[in-house]
Formats: C-alpha cells, sequence, structure tokens
C-alpha cells in the first residue's frame, strides 16, 4: 500500500517545478545526470535482486539435507569484486558531476554575445539588473531565447538560492559587500532558454518563515521582443490620464516613493521593488494570482493592504518593511493608487501560455 502511495503522490507535483523537463542546455545536461544515476542504480538494484533470487532459490536448505555450505569467507576474489564495483561506479559519477558542476559554473562576463545579469536576493523577493542596458526589474525576469546569460548572483541579507528547474540547477546567493568596486562572495554562473515560454523561479535555500513563498517567473521571449521590451522599459513612466489614477499618483508619492521606482531607468537604488511594468505583472508580490487586470488588481490592492497576511514576517528585523496600509489609507485612496499603479505597464506583455 505504501509503495502504490507513493508512486501515485509522485504525480502530483507542479510541472513548472521539474528538471524531468528541460528548456535549457544546463537543465538538459542535469537531467542527462539524473538519467544516468538512475540507470546505475537500477542497474545495481537489478544485479542485486537477482543474485539474491539465486540464493534463496539454489542455496536454501533441502528437506533432510543437513551439510553445512561450501563457505566463501574470505575470499580475495569476491572481496575485489564487491569492492571494485562501487569505487568505479563512485568515479564516474564524479567525473561526470565535476564536469557538469565547473561547465553550469562558467563564467560568460567577458563574453560580448552574453547578456550580462545581477541577481539579488532579498527577504523576500528578487530584484534583477541589467547593467549594459541601464534598466532594473524586479520578480520577472525577461530574457532572450538561445542566448547566453551571464549571471552576477548575490544577497542582501542571509544566504538564498537562485533555481530555474527547467533552466538551471541551484545557485547560492550570498551575502557580500561592495569592495573596491566588486561584490564580495557573489556567485557567477550562466545559464541559457531553449524555447519561448515562462517557466518557474524558486528560492532553493531556507531562508526565513516566508521561503516557500519567493518565487519568480523567467519570461523568455524571441530576441527581436526582447529588444522592444528593453526599449519599452526605457521610456518614462505612463502619467495618469483620469482624476482617479491623478489622485493614486499622489498617494503613491507621498507614501511609497521612498522605497520604490517606477521607472525602470531610476538610478536611485531605492530599497523596495521596482515597479516598473507592475501593470503586467504575472503575479503581485511572486505568488498572488495576476491572470488578468481585475486579478492582478485585486491581489495588488491586497498585497497592499496586509503584506505581512501574504508573506508572513515580510517585515524580518534589518530589512526594508512593507507596512500595512489598511488603516493608513482610506478605501478609496486604497482604490486610486490600484488605479495608478494598473497604469504601469509597457506595451510588450508576457506570453499568453500558462507559466512552466
Amino acid at each position: 500500500m505504501f509503495t502504490l502511495l507513493a508512486l501515485a503522490l509522485a504525480g502530483c507535483g507542479d510541472p513548472r517545478v521539474s528538471a524531468l523537463v528541460p528548456q535549457g542546455s544546463n537543465a538538459r545536461e542535469s537531467l542527462s545526470l539524473i538519467q544516468i544515476s538512475a540507470y546505475i542504480m537500477f542497474g545495481v538494484m537489478g544485479v542485486v535482486i537477482f543474485l539474491l533470487a539465486v540464493v534463496l532459490i539454489r542455496f536454501r536448505a533441502k528437506p533432510g539435507d543437513r551439510t553445512i555450505p561450501k563457505q566463501v569467507e574470505g575470499s580475495n576474489l569476491l572481496e575485489f569484486i564487491w569492492t571494485a564495483i562501487p569505487v568505479l561506479i563512485i568515479t564516474v559519477l564524479s567525473i561526470l558531476t565535476v564536469r557538469l558542476t565547473f561547465s553550469m559554473a562558467q563564467d560568460h562576463s567577458d563574453d560580448p554575445n552574453a547578456l550580462k545579469l545581477q541577481v539579488i536576493a532579498h527577504q523576500y523577493w528578487w530584484e534583477f539588473r541589467y547593467p549594459d542596458l541601464g534598466i532594473v526589474t524586479a520578480q520577472d525576469l525577461y530574457i532572450p531565447v538561445g542566448k547566453k546569460i551571464s549571471v552576477e548572483l548575490w544577497s542582501t541579507d542571509v544566504i538564498h538560492s537562485f533555481w530555474v528547474p527547467a533552466l538551471t540547477g541551484k545557485m547560492d546567493a550570498n551575502p557580500g559587500a561592495l569592495l573596491d568596486g566588486k561584490r564580495q562572495n557573489a556567485n557567477r554562473f550562466s545559464f541559457d532558454a531553449e524555447t519561448v515560454g515562462v517557466f518557474l523561479g524558486k528560492c532553493a535555500e531556507l531562508c526565513g518563515p516566508s521561503h516557500a513563498l519567493m518565487e519568480f517567473k523567467v519570461v523568455v521571449l524571441p530576441e527581436d521582443e526582447f529588444n522592444r521590451w528593453v526599449e519599452a522599459m526605457k521610456k518614462p513612466a505612463p502619467k495618469p490620464e483620469t482624476t482617479k489614477a491623478a489622485a493614486g499618483e499622489q498617494t503613491f508619492q507621498k507614501n511609497c516613493m521612498a522605497c520604490h521606482a517606477l521607472e525602470a531607468t531610476d538610478p536611485a537604488n531605492r530599497p523596495g521593488p521596482n515597479l516598473a511594468n507592475i501593470g503586467n505583472r504575472l503575479t503581485i508580490a511572486g505568488v498572488l494570482p495576476a491572470g488578468d487586470d481585475a486579478e492582478r488588481a485585486a491581489s495588488l490592492r491586497r498585497w497592499i493592504e496586509a503584506p505581512n497576511d501574504v508573506k508572513p514576517q515580510n517585515d524580518v528585523p534589518g530589512t526594508v518593511v512593507m507596512p500595512p496600509f489598511k488603516d493608513k489609507l482610506s478605501p478609496e485612496a486604497l482604490d486610486q493608487l490600484v488605479d495608478f499603479l494598473m497604469l504601469q505597464k509597457v506595451d510588450v506583455a508576457p506570453p499568453k501560455a500558462a507559466a512552466r
């Protein structure tokens, strides 16, 4: 019963968080290593089960036979065989694992054809900077299909881990200060995406009470659409066209501007997530649904009203606090603020296909 239950539940995982459906070269190589390891494991299991069956059938005690079977204890040949085989298996797996590890950790920062990306982990959200393009965004990572992405990864607080199962393996984001223009303890690696789509990314290092809610999306676009997205993100933030949205802009300036920028090119390096293109976000705060504008607006209002209800201990001591505005702003002011934020979108929307 337990075996059947385990097999049944094995099919209940989220397909977007699966390394078994690779969509990038790193994930494909990782799957190859998984398959080789599985084949070896099943091969060893098969041999052991076969030998066990032979022993149980051939050498079991016969009725009336009280002789002692031939003893093989201390056989040099057998000792060598069952020592050499595991050593050989471990050696092969070690070579393949080390090769893959170094392959995934290649630094393409000097490659003129690679897209340079800085990924900064926070409790509990992700920041993405494109230093060569001069833009910053959060939660939704846009990249072009088929192009190598050179990543510099670090954290502003505790250790996090960057993981996009369909595209690449896990890499730790370590805290580190800026010294002589270089980020200390930053990890560098590269990955790519071979198909257009939307893929789920997660934090894979226990980083606090809302660790499980620290998600992001990787939006893979054709290169021409990605270039259009970059140009659109460089444009000034959209201005309100209605009285309601204009009132929302004033609310934003009074309550939100100290922590959040509306333009992807904002040079102020504000402590909160950049809100450029938030009107097109695939999720709000990484986890709240945003299937259409109405759902996105409802999720945005829910987050602004009580962020700590969505992500427990969002106000971790020593980090930037997103305070609840439920009692600070009137319902009308909240509606105006949401209306204004929903205008913040570029004309390049993510693919309509469901996120993988």
